[in-house]
């Protein structure tokens, strides 16, 4: 096998490697629509809050919901709630949460 076959080779298992984490730590948004049921209560059931004291949910980015869920499970967040909220959450659940919220209309922010 040539040196310029093998570095293409090389490349081709790199790219694959990479995108299978990616692949594998995406979220389904209907089964997270399904899943927020709870949520609505302080969060609003698209998303966006009935109260100024709860934060907008509605597109957020994905990655950012996904995390504070991983903060307040592993006590990086301190807020009781939220806590109790995610106590029983896996990491697919919360994936699922991220992708539902995130592919949500926030408020529209009027200049």
């Amino acid at each position: 096998m040539s040196h310029a076959m093998l570095g293409k080779l090389l490349a081709a298992a790199a790219l694959l490697a990479l995108s299978v984490p990616v692949a594998a730590a995406s979220g389904d948004p209907e089964v997270g629509r399904k899943k927020s049921t709870p949520c609505a209560v302080c969060h609003g059931a698209n998303g966006i809050s009935p109260s100024p004291e709860f934060p907008n949910l509605a597109g957020q980015h994905v990655d950012y919901i996904a995390a504070a869920l991983r903060h307040y499970k592993n006590g990086k967040r301190k807020n009781p709630i939220m806590q109790g909220q995610v106590t029983n959450l896996s990491d697919k659940d919360m994936l699922d949460l991220a992708a539902y919220f995130s592919s949500q209309r926030g408020l529209a922010v009027k200049h």
